[in-house]
């Protein structure tokens, strides 16, 4: 797994060797900014983006934010053994400084709510399995979390059937291999 544009394009990211954790697979995380840079769907400049990555692993996603230049990421993840491959992929990007990890559960209101930052790009990835989507969607939409013409990005198994809020609009769904990407945002 390697970045895949930006100013560390080819840098290798390091992965777990365990099976907890299911990192996102370059060919997808390509897909999903070909879908950013170029849908007419999503007003978001990615060139001056705060991103949230929420379930980051080891960080693929907010990794190649940062190589493409964005304006901050703040990573959550909880599992230990993977936020410290975490640490090692960002002091990997030497000279990258604008990013914060916070090791806490993503689902726990309290945390979202101690970020007190609004995001212009949200990127979801929980565990296949995890069935607590409404919950975390409704407290991002609370806390207010989402900018105006803000998106959310979901990374799910493509059979995966999730009901989410009322108040919640799907914007594009892709599937690749295993995994469903759903773009969304939530009514104002």
């Amino acid at each position: 797994m390697r970045i895949i544009s930006g100013s560390f394009k080819g840098k290798k990211i390091l992965e777990p060797s365990d099976s907890k954790t299911r990192p996102l697979k370059d060919l997808t995380k390509e897909s999903i900014f070909n879908i950013m840079r170029h849908s007419n769907k999503f007003l978001v400049n990615l060139s001056n983006a705060s991103i949230l990555d929420a379930f980051s692993g080891v960080g693929s996603f907010g990794l190649e934010c940062l190589s493409i230049g964005v304006n901050n990421v703040v990573f959550i993840e909880n599992y230990n053994q993977v936020v410290l491959i975490l640490k090692k992929n960002l002091l990997n990007l030497k000279s990258i400084k604008n990013y914060k990890i916070i090791e806490d559960n993503a689902y726990e209101i309290n945390t979202l709510e101690n970020i007190n930052q609004k995001f212009d790009i949200i990127f979801l990835d929980p565990p296949y399995k995890d069935k607590n989507l409404s919950i975390l969607l409704n407290n991002i939409q609370t806390i207010n979390l989402l900018n105006k013409n803000g998106i959310i990005i979901l990374h799910r198994h493509k059979k995966s059937k999730d009901i989410f809020p009322d108040d919640f609009k799907i914007l594009e769904e892709k599937k690749y291999g295993i995994s469903k990407i759903i773009f969304m945002t939530y009514l104002n």
